[in-house]
């Protein structure tokens, strides 16, 4: 049963995403703007014109889509190596009080491609494995600037659509730096003093030695968790300081720290709606792909609240009714560890409060689906919006077959070209899921990895490639991924997830930046209202349904059976 407290706080959580949207919305528009004036400019101005002198930046120089794709992809090759070097050279590094060795050469790799994607996968425990600097100048670093990148992506392709017959899209360095000084630095001081004010920790001082009431020794952890923690949910990252994540008290501390967690979680991708709608001067529209993302969010969400507030079959036989509440953060209860889940799922960020690999088989599912929409649901910075825009581009291809006409999407012509970099989008996630799962669970070394037998084994499995696909980073637990074919095979799956679909997108926008926009007319296809809603999210259902159903009937949705005949994993 749900109680009244948490029916309160979802209430309040969905509330002050709406009330913050639009606000948010207008800033990242001024941001993404060089020209504009904003607030902060006396404060910040001064530092983002000496960076462009030290990285020799012309602010007023564009990009063709070419060039713009080049600077994403060296930046995150620069941004990768440097990560690495880090990693290995920690042991002679500052601030490792606990003098932690470097790691191993995959575990360190696999690490550094996960934060430099905004996966944030981790195969290692981080109050165990990470010093103080290394969180700080390798992980917190790329906390920043992997979801600036995916903000820069989008922006390109909002001007692509936005403008007519052009030749550019802006400049990657100029979006670069505005995003990490304009948004996301200034956010996330702020949420770090709030969670300071919490209860988190923010020091660089060893973990403390004390005695139980046992008679046992414990070290208890601390470090500079706030300002890890902050940017963390703020890029849809996830990775925690701690191994438990927003479970661990020290991360994630009273029921107000939980509110403002899920809200930092969606605020940017949310926002980033009522951006493209401005820039494109189509706010219904813009309203009708929110509304659209709402629904799959509610819908999922209170399945698995529902899944986890309910008592499975085998409690229900011994009268207990009280629902799931194995791996539940107790503090905040199966509803509000559930619709944190739901949130981060859908989000793109790996952040937990619970462990999924507890949760009802039908509960687990959820998390799932909400990846398989390819960070759709929202998702993560940046990422979220291009992702969403193709599976508009889709339904506009699909609406002009329907009533004869060659589709066209705010003014401009969506031709055969285009159609076929979104299909190559949307076949490569599917097949980086399936084919690197299908290997894992018939080859030896995927094998060994598995703690659970049956379905659920599988789906420990289906899980780890649907997460870093997604560049989600959330884990299912029970799989032994600490190893070179795990680690190596789901460096791939993020790698895949993020450039797969970064190097179509940005082909995408030089495409459709350079065709002319023609003007508005009463016979142009309607893009917003019910009709469209419904249309678009048919086709996200379709497109989930028919390439990974086999899969998830496989793993979930047979445990799920099983369950009812009283068979547990």
């Amino acid at each position: 049963m749900i109680s009244i407290n948490a029916w309160l706080q979802i209430a309040i959580f969905l509330l002050a995403l709406l009330v913050c949207i639009k606000p948010c919305g207008i800033y990242i528009s001024q941001v993404l703007d060089p020209s504009a004036s904003i607030f902060l400019d006396s404060i910040l101005k001064p530092l983002e014109r000496a960076t462009y002198k030290l990285l020799r930046v012309n602010p007023a120089k564009e990009q063709t889509w070419i060039e713009y794709l080049f600077s994403v992809l060296t930046f995150s090759a620069g941004s990768l190596v440097l990560t690495m070097l880090i990693l290995f050279l920690q042991p002679y590094l500052p601030f490792n009080p606990q003098k932690l060795p470097a790691s191993s050469w995959h575990l360190n790799f696999n690490t550094a491609v996960s934060f430099m994607t905004n996966t944030n996968w981790q195969s290692y425990a981080g109050e165990n494995t990470m010093s103080y600097f290394s969180q700080m100048a390798a992980l917190t670093v790329q906390n920043f600037l992997s979801p600036a990148v995916g903000l820069g992506v989008s922006a390109a392709l909002v001007r692509a659509l936005s403008r007519n017959q052009a030749n550019t899209i802006g400049n990657f360095w100029v979006d670069l730096i505005r995003i990490c000084y304009y948004l996301l630095l200034p956010l996330a001081i702020l949420f770090s003093i709030i969670f300071i004010a919490e209860g988190l920790p923010q020091n660089l001082s060893p973990p403390l030695e004390v005695q139980t009431l046992e008679g046992a020794r414990q070290f208890i952890a601390q470090g500079p968790t706030a300002s890890q923690e902050a940017i963390k949910l703020l890029g849809t990252n996830g990775g925690g300081f701690f191994n438990a994540n927003s479970a661990h008290p020290y991360e994630n501390p009273t029921p107000l720290s939980n509110l403002l967690q899920m809200l930092a979680v969606l605020l940017i991708p949310a926002s980033q709606i009522y951006y493209f709608g401005h820039e494109v001067k189509h706010k219904k529209h813009a309203w009708s792909i929110f509304a659209t993302l709402t629904l799959l969010l509610l819908a999922c969400a209170w399945l698995c609240i529902w899944c986890e507030t309910s008592a499975t079959p085998l409690l229900s036989k011994l009268g207990l009714f009280g629902g799931n509440m194995e791996g539940k953060e107790q503090r905040f209860g199966a509803a509000l560890t559930a619709l944190f889940t739901s949130v981060t799922t859908d989000a793109s960020c790996g952040a937990v409060c619970g462990t999924l690999d507890s949760l009802t088989p039908l509960g687990g599912l959820v998390p799932m689906v909400n990846m398989l929409f390819s960070e759709a649901i929202f998702g993560g910075c940046g990422a979220g919006l291009y992702i969403m825009l193709i599976y508009v581009f889709v339904t506009i291809f699909f609406a002009g077959l329907i009533i004869g006409r060659t589709p066209e999407y705010l003014g401009k012509k969506i031709e055969a070209y285009d159609i076929k970099l979104t299909v190559i989008i949307l076949l490569s996630f599917g097949f980086t899921i399936l084919s690197l799962t299908a290997f894992a669970a018939v080859s030896e070394w995927g094998l060994k990895g598995i703690e659970n037998a049956g379905p659920h084994g599988f789906s420990e499995i289906l899980y780890a490639y649907i997460s870093t696909a997604a560049n989600n980073g959330s884990a299912f637990s029970g799989l032994s991924t600490n190893t070179p074919f795990y680690n190596i095979t789901l460096s791939i799956a993020m790698l895949m997830g993020r450039f797969g679909v970064i190097i179509p997108v940005m082909a995408l926008a030089g495409s459709l930046a350079q065709k002319k926009k023609a003007p508005h007319t009463p016979n142009d296809l309607v893009v917003h209202g019910v009709v469209f809603t419904l249309f678009l999210l048919t086709i996200l259902l379709l497109f989930g349904a028919l390439t990974f159903l086999p899969a998830l009937v496989m793993g979930p949705i047979l445990e799920q059976f099983l369950m009812f005949e009283g068979t547990l994993f």
